[in-house]
């Protein structure tokens, strides 16, 4: 798992804390479920979390803006995120990220639209962004999001070869402060949520959380899913 310095979260030092918006169900950082396995050298395709908990995923792409608020709006709401980033936005900005108590993870070195390109191009995409990740944070990541949410055969081949576990899209998004569902009107347990690191940070992080409440829904790392 490619965490940041953070320290981990565990249900006993959650009782010794001033209450946050959600508190740990279990010790973050510990595997709830493992990954679909790898079948003919291609990693699977996860968008949603087969759980019967009621958790959902809060997955933060690119990192473009590194918004200042972060770090305070994720501690103080006691959520830990899954974040994707692109080594062309990331880059230089290791202290940044190594700072928000979230686990990163791989979105390409570009960002380009992998979908239709050939195995070389997507390898060179893919593992170039696993191979920066590992240097900036010490661990290499074990989850990938192709930029768009856009793949092919060729990128889950390419992915497998990097040594990803899985390849995760998503089922609801937050943009400009409002959450977006793929189906029906509400966020439902096994949920992966995108959104970015964009100048509207705190209205959809904030967003995301009081949705979240309100379905009575708790965010857990995306990876102790993925384990």
């Amino acid at each position: 798992m490619l965490t940041t310095s953070a320290a981990p979260v565990t249900a006993a030092s959650a009782s010794e804390r001033p209450k946050r918006m959600f508190e740990p169900p279990y010790p973050y950082g510990t595997v709830q479920a493992k990954a679909p396995a790898v079948v003919d050298g291609m990693v699977p395709v996860v968008t949603k979390i087969h759980t019967d908990k009621p958790y959902v995923f809060i997955t933060i792409d690119d990192g473009a803006v590194q918004h200042p608020k972060a770090r305070e709006l994720m501690i103080e709401a006691g959520v830990w995120p899954s974040v994707f980033l692109n080594t062309k936005y990331a880059e230089g900005h290791r202290d940044y990220f190594k700072q928000l108590p979230v686990t990163v993870h791989s979105h390409t070195t570009s960002h380009p639209n992998l979908q239709s390109k050939g195995f070389e191009f997507q390898k060179h995409e893919i593992c170039g962004n696993a191979d920066f990740l590992a240097n900036e944070y010490g661990k290499r990541p074990t989850l990938f999001r192709p930029p768009f949410g856009n793949y092919d055969a060729t990128t889950r081949h390419a992915a497998a070869s990097c040594g990803f576990k899985a390849l995760v899209n998503w089922t609801a998004a937050v943009n400009d402060g409002r959450v977006q569902f793929q189906q029906g009107d509400r966020l439902t347990a096994g949920d992966v949520v995108l959104m970015h690191f964009r100048t509207t940070f705190v209205e959809d992080f904030t967003a995301f959380l009081n949705r979240a409440k309100q379905d009575g829904l708790t965010p857990v790392p995306l990876e102790d899913f993925l384990g």
